[in-house]
């Protein structure tokens, strides 16, 4: 009954009411049944404040791509007078491949000369910000959805969703899209999540618009702390066409108490200014 009503719900309201449905199940069990983490819940969601990657502590390896040294970041939170400057990725990493760092360079001068007031950031701009590049929506909160045999996440923003199949085996052919194939499992209370299937257009690593080729592959391990509440994400990334070495990243998120909100990006976010920015995603045809 309860697939029979989703599937004649808007896509919206389908996946608050699926949401409202399991979590309320889920959060009726013990913290972790069969040392499975309890994610998700109609009572609290979890909350990033870092549009960042952070480097894993004590890990050997390489980190996420930084700011170009050249132009440090000043961003608008504690600039405290200074003049607010963009984000400008370090393509003279030398984990990057010549056309990555290329790209890179390529996107930087378009601000550095003004033919563009900031470079492309999916968060501004109403993109899917991709895998790994989804986990850096700050400021709005991301929920779990967790059944037997899938697992959802969900941002508020425009209500994204990315499904995790808790399955073993990724398919034999993966058509690329935003968010890719995700195959997933439960390891000693870790979620973890493996992904391929990665589109390449307009889609990034980070905020600093670190491309990937589409043989790009993410694994991603999701473990709550002792006290449940904070969520942290170990990130590997390998893309031997787009990197020399894998990347090691970092992000973290607390537990708030959350009811989910409705938030449409594209709506009345244009160019007012005329700083030749991004065009908004459109679609050709209705999804309906």
């Amino acid at each position: 009954m309860l697939k029979y009503v989703i599937d004649r719900l808007p896509h919206t309201a389908a996946a608050v009411a699926f949401c409202a449905c399991v979590a309320t199940t889920a959060s009726a069990q013990a913290p972790a049944k069969d040392n499975i983490p309890n994610l998700a819940s109609i009572n609290f969601a979890w909350l990033s404040g870092a549009d960042w990657f952070d480097p894993p502590a004590g890990t050997p390896g390489h980190g996420p791509i930084k700011q170009d040294p050249d132009h440090p970041y000043v961003g608008n939170v504690g600039a405290a007078g200074r003049q607010v400057t963009p984000r400008l990725g370090n393509y003279k990493d030398p984990v990057l491949k010549p056309w990555a760092a290329k790209i890179m360079r390529e996107s930087n001068e378009e601000v550095l000369s003004g033919k563009r007031a900031v470079g492309f950031a999916a968060q501004a701009r109403c993109y899917p910000g991709g895998v790994p590049g989804q986990l850096l929506y700050p400021a709005e909160p991301m929920y779990f959805i967790q059944t037997p045999k899938e697992v959802w996440m969900i941002w508020q923003r425009d209500h994204m969703v990315r499904r995790v199949y808790l399955t073993d085996k990724h398919s034999e052919t993966v058509k690329p899209s935003w968010f890719g194939e995700s195959i997933g499992h439960y390891d000693n209370g870790e979620l973890v999540v493996d992904t391929i299937g990665l589109s390449t257009k307009n889609s990034y690593i980070d905020n600093l618009r670190t491309p990937h080729s589409e043989k790009e592959h993410v694994v991603e391990r999701f473990k709550l702390s002792d006290d449940a509440q904070t969520l942290r994400a170990s990130v590997t990334v390998e893309d031997p066409d787009a990197f020399n070495d894998t990347l090691h990243l970092v992000q973290q998120w607390r537990k708030v108490k959350n009811a989910m909100l409705e938030t449409v990006c594209a709506e009345n976010n244009i160019d007012p200014f005329h700083q030749n920015l991004f065009p908004l995603p459109e679609a050709d045809k209705p999804d309906f």
